[in-house]
């Protein structure tokens, strides 16, 4: 059986071994819900600052491309130090979210230009859904248990994979239609990799919670951070890319 500290997590930011190598900590050195929720909070108004100063560019700016480029970019560069160096989370945390706000800022106003409306329905609707489950976790309803957590983990590669595949195929000119149709097909798809997305949110709650309670050093908090953010992120983009298939349908 599993320690609850081994158990799997589909994001990738905290994977089965994120708390297991952490030197254990106590008192005011050690890591703490409440401290992980004020450094999510801080970060999250890191990237709502600079998706906001991208956001006032307008569509039509010429360095709007630049903006979306080096915040995709550069945010993979930071997630994936993070990832490797944990205890760089205090300092490479707000920078990722700074970057990824850049990316979001640029790549919303695009949304917004075309579908006038969708990108506050987008936001509306991430956060909605990060306090529904948080409230389903804290409550019980929703339990991460062991078959759970392989079966979101299970979806997320499955997922990933198809992305993958797209990616590659678009080099040659061709692509996978489910992914940016918006027919039926294309909706459902959409829906699931959502519910999926949104589902990796309960991972990252327990994740958290487990670290504190073993008593991760401090610097996990804002690696914990880390790790919601990323999924808030994906959560975000999936969630514009349905609503712009539904408006597709009108």
């Amino acid at each position: 059986m599993a320690t609850p500290l081994a158990m799997r997590s589909a994001n990738p930011a905290l994977g089965a071994e994120t708390f297991r190598g952490a030197p254990r900590a106590i008192g005011d050195e050690a890591m703490t819900i409440q401290g992980t929720v004020n450094k999510t909070a801080l970060a999250l108004l890191v990237l709502l600052a600079a998706a906001t100063y991208v956001w006032n560019l307008g569509v039509h700016d010429p360095r709007l491309p630049v903006f979306v480029m080096v915040g995709v970019f550069g945010g993979l560069v930071v997630a994936m130090a993070t990832i490797f160096k944990q205890t760089w989370a205090p300092v490479t945390t707000p920078v990722y979210a700074a970057l990824e706000g850049l990316a979001l800022g640029g790549i919303s106003v695009v949304f917004e230009a075309r579908y006038p409306g969708l990108v506050s329905q987008a936001v509306f609707l991430t956060f909605g859904t990060l306090g529904a489950l948080l409230m389903a976790y804290r409550s019980g309803l929703i339990k991460p248990t062991e078959n759970f957590k392989l079966g979101v983990v299970a979806a997320t590669g499955g997922i990933a994979l198809v992305y993958l595949i797209s990616f590659v195929m678009s080099f040659f000119g061709a692509s996978i239609p489910m992914i940016n149709s918006s027919g039926t097909l294309g909706i459902v798809f959409s829906l699931f990799v959502v519910g999926i997305a949104a589902l990796n949110l309960v991972l990252d709650f327990d994740f958290i919670e487990q670290g504190a309670a073993r008593g991760a050093p401090k610097y996990m908090e804002w690696y914990g951070a880390f790790g919601l953010l990323v999924t808030l992120v994906w959560l975000y983009l999936e969630i514009l890319r349905l609503l712009a298939k539904l408006q597709d349908r009108r």
